[in-house]
């Protein structure tokens, strides 16, 4: 059960990931191209930043505390 859930976590922690660096180089090149005078979807990131980068980030930092901590008791159930 504690495997199956770790497997299944870290899928969706990697797959996190990848969301959150699309969103950061995503925002980059954006902000570059405000600042360049070309519309390149800055307006549309600030419009999906609350509903969908904001809690990826949050999903990502939680998971990996989770992750952590599951594997501090597992470690600490098995020695004792």
């Amino acid at each position: 059960m504690k495997e199956k859930f770790l497997v299944w976590l870290n899928r969706l922690l990697i797959a996190d990931v990848f969301l959150v660096m699309f969103g950061g180089i995503w925002f980059l090149i954006a902000a570059i191209g405000k600042f360049s005078g070309l519309p390149l979807g800055l307006d549309l990131f600030y419009k999906l930043w609350q509903p969908l980068f904001n809690p990826a980030i949050s999903i990502l930092i939680g998971g990996a505390i989770l992750n952590w901590l599951i594997d501090k008791v597992s470690k600490k159930v098995s020695s004792n």
